[in-house]
């Protein structure tokens, strides 16, 4: 396994090609552009980025985690998840500027659950039983996986041979939180099938893959807009989107991914991955690079190894927390163990981060700041506690913030709106943070003619009560389908 098969290992060739300043003149859709065109690009020395994002440096969590009082821990992987259904390229080096030639993203960079459902029976076929038993999606249990007994096929995923995962986005076997909620994602489709195929029995596997497919896919969309974007980006600001429109994301011809989201504001969850923690509510604590959790891209072969999903989202019990988003990462992931380099900057996730986004020409946190519209006794605030964060460790930012930095500091500073006047600092990402992130999200589904919000914006779920769907009620519906 090497290296870049890691979430956040991966180089993004589209983004360096397609983020050049010759490149952003006209977007083409699905592809990687830029959210704020006229902004220059911030250069920070190469000490500069390492000496952030070393060991013992300003950004070391230490080993004492610090949790958030609001947000599952299973949110920061549905995040992960979001981000591996809109974003695939993995061919070019960070460490270099690339000419602007047009390189595809893999994604649809629509929210079409495309890492799950491939290309379809048609394109796909190995996603899916045979027609005449239903296009139903393929699991463990299913496929019967060789040399895995009945007790460990039910929580994995159908795989080859050589046990690699059959699916439609191999960064969905990364670890086995992510495995398992891409196979409550097939159990919750195979559930809605199996639903809409016993009650018309006259509709073709054809018809009856389309409808589900729609059904799976827009109650997916409604967990990202009501409860995942809420939950990070704040109540207050997702309703000021929703009701007097996006300010910043605005496609001059049709939806894109800005670097300024993927390259820096999207990789929020970072900082709020705890060193250790549990798949079960009642399981042994462990870390997050463990053979039980962390490792990925091998077949279960334990109980051990099964998510129980009340561990990490709102079930009504005690679920596991994620850590603050601030300025710090868990020490682990400022050393990475499965990164064979020696080079200490290749082993840090924050400066591999810092270095992206200096290849990506992103522009400083305050440039930004300023270019939204945020008040400069704000700014100066964030620039100050980062400049205090900073001073003894012989670190020179002085000609501006990286953006991933900022939107870090932001969060930690001034929190996450919920209201008119409250913010609830490191309980999720800031007003520039926020916004970026939630203005891309809903400006995809805006955009996307499939989408609830692009296509029937009086749309309401089928599943949950009263309209009301959350990530409890698409797991619980996901179980139903446990022996299909």
């Amino acid at each position: 396994m090497s290296d870049s098969d890691h979430h956040g290992m991966h180089s993004f060739e589209g983004k360096n090609v397609l983020c050049s300043h010759h490149s952003f003149e006209k977007e083409s859709f699905g592809r990687f552009g830029r959210m704020f065109r006229d902004l220059p690009p911030l250069y920070n020395t190469p000490s500069a980025l390492s000496g952030l994002g070393k060991i013992k440096g300003p950004m070391d969590g230490g080993n004492t985690p610090k949790f958030t009082d609001s947000v599952p821990l299973g949110m920061v992987f549905f995040g992960q998840f979001i981000d591996h259904d809109i974003t695939f390229d993995t061919t070019t080096s960070f460490s270099s500027i690339n000419n602007p030639n047009e390189i595809e993203n893999s994604r649809s960079a629509n929210l079409d659950l495309d890492s799950v459902f491939g290309g379809g029976p048609e394109d796909d076929p190995f996603l899916y039983q045979r027609r005449e038993e239903g296009f139903y999606l393929l699991t463990a249990l299913s496929n019967n996986n060789m040399d895995q007994n009945k007790a460990t096929e039910k929580h994995d995923l159908q795989r080859n041979g050589k046990g690699t995962a059959v699916i439609g986005d191999p960064r969905n076997d990364e670890n086995r939180v992510i495995s398992q909620m891409q196979l409550a994602l097939v159990r919750f489709y195979n559930a809605n099938y199996k639903m809409l195929k016993d009650a018309n029995s006259g509709y073709s596997p054809e018809h009856l893959y389309e409808e589900a497919r729609k059904i799976t896919t827009w109650h997916y969309q409604w967990v990202v807009v009501n409860e995942f974007l809420p939950i990070m980006c704040g109540k207050y600001l997702v309703a000021d989107i929703l009701g007097n429109g996006r300010k910043f994301y605005e496609p001059l011809y049709s939806a894109f991914i800005p670097v300024e989201f993927s390259v820096a504001a999207f990789r929020f969850g970072h900082t709020m991955i705890a060193q250790d923690l549990k798949l079960q509510l009642d399981g042994v604590t462990k870390s997050i690079f463990s053979t039980e959790f962390g490792k990925g891209f091998t077949r279960i072969t334990s109980s051990d190894q099964a998510i129980e999903w009340d561990a990490f989202f709102d079930f009504g019990t005690d679920f596991q927390k994620a850590e603050k988003l601030d300025t710090t990462l868990a020490p682990i992931l400022l050393e990475l163990p499965f990164v064979t380099s020696g080079k200490a900057d290749d082993k840090s996730l924050a400066t591999r981060n810092f270095r992206r986004g200096q290849s990506f020409l992103l522009p400083s946190g305050e440039n930004v700041a300023r270019y939204m519209h945020r008040e400069e006794d704000e700014i100066e605030q964030v620039v100050d506690f980062v400049h205090n964060k900073i001073s003894t460790h012989d670190i020179d930012l002085s000609a501006g913030i990286p953006l991933w930095y900022y939107i870090l500091a932001e969060a930690e500073v001034v929190g996450r709106q919920d209201s008119g006047s409250q913010f609830s600092s490191g309980e999720g990402l800031g007003p520039v943070g926020g916004r970026i992130v939630a203005e891309v999200l809903i400006g995809l589904l805006e955009l996307d003619r499939d989408s609830f919000l692009g296509n029937n914006r009086d749309w309401v779920p089928t599943h949950g009560k009263e309209g009301v769907f959350t990530m409890k009620d698409l797991m619980e519906k996901a179980d139903e389908a446990y022996d299909l």
